[in-house]
């Protein structure tokens, strides 16, 4: 994966949470957004954040949206847009803090080469924001938002997607209310 592009999504409204997720505290962090950035920019080539724009009190590349409309399709097609050499990237949730290497390391390894999206399957279900996306779903992405379709579930369904399935569910662990946070504070603790 030393060769391979995360893109850290963060540029979610937070409407449950009440305040910007990115920026909450986190481990020995100032933002959720540092610390996942923090424990991966080793094992990539390149560490990138998706967001509507630079909010970040660290050094780290933004790549803002490019539409106003805010959604993981919107964040997609403007990280292809942006970065128009790659062909791959990997996109995972800032509220996402126990999904690890090995998780990616997996989808790596069972990634087939004529599928556009590789994802990760919990039992909770379908995790599109933890996943491989080729450069291949642009010519849909782009059309579902001209169609003001912004669901990553339907572009999932309309690409060639490959699941692949984790039996733990607590690597896809969302915060997205406040309790939800509470207690991924205290798991983090206990690591």
């Amino acid at each position: 994966m030393d060769k391979a592009v995360l893109i850290i999504m963060a540029g979610g409204k937070s409407s449950r949470m009440k305040r910007d997720k990115a920026l909450l505290p986190f481990g020995d962090y100032n933002s959720l957004a540092e610390y996942q950035y923090e424990r991966f920019k080793a094992s990539f080539s390149k560490v990138y954040i998706s967001a509507k724009e630079n909010k970040f009190d660290f050094s780290v590349e933004i790549i803002e949206d490019c539409y106003c409309d805010s959604s993981p399709l919107v964040s997609l097609v403007s990280i292809f847009e942006t970065l128009k050499e790659v062909d791959e990237v990997l996109v995972l949730s800032v509220d996402s803090p126990f999904v690890t290497e090995e998780h990616f390391q997996t989808l790596f390894n069972r990634a087939e080469k004529e599928r556009d999206i590789i994802v990760a399957e919990s039992p909770m279900g379908i995790e599109p924001l933890c996943a491989i996306y080729r450069r291949g779903i642009l010519s849909v992405a782009k059309e579902m938002l001209n169609k003001n379709q912004h669901r990553l579930k339907s572009l999932l369904e309309r690409a060639k997607t490959q699941k692949v399935l984790f039996l733990d569910e607590k690597p896809f662990m969302n915060l997205n209310y406040p309790l939800d946070y509470e207690l991924a504070k205290r798991l983090s603790s206990n690591i």
